[in-house]
């Protein structure tokens, strides 16, 4: 079984920063596409960044400079960098993990940017 827990959100004042982490088990994540998404209150989770099995980064042009995806294939792990965080930035961040056959998503955790 395939699970994907993300970690590290919490309360931050504004210019503050983040690291978020997913970790999967029940799988390899080596080969998977990994993503983060978020969603703020009332409104429809947007996509954030995205990794691919080689190593490429994309990002939402609402973060580009401000947060990083990174993986560790050797931990299962992928990780968000929030760097210079805004009160926009207010969500529950949900990590994804894809393959040709199969997408999982994690529970999500909140990260609240206020002063």
């Amino acid at each position: 079984q395939v699970q994907l827990v993300e970690s590290g959100g919490g309360l931050v004042q504004p210019g503050g920063s983040l690291r978020l982490s997913c970790s999967a088990s029940g799988t390899i994540i080596s080969n998977y596409y990994l993503e983060w998404y978020r969603q703020a209150p009332g409104k429809q989770r947007e996509w954030v960044a995205s990794i691919s099995s080689g190593g490429s980064t994309t990002y939402a042009e609402f973060v580009k400079g401000r947060f990083i995806i990174s993986r560790d294939n050797a931990k299962n792990m992928v990780y968000l960098q929030m760097n210079g965080l805004q009160p926009e930035d207010t969500a529950v961040y949900f990590c994804k993990g894809s393959t040709t056959w199969s997408n999982y998503w994690g529970q999500g955790t909140q990260v609240t940017v206020s002063s």
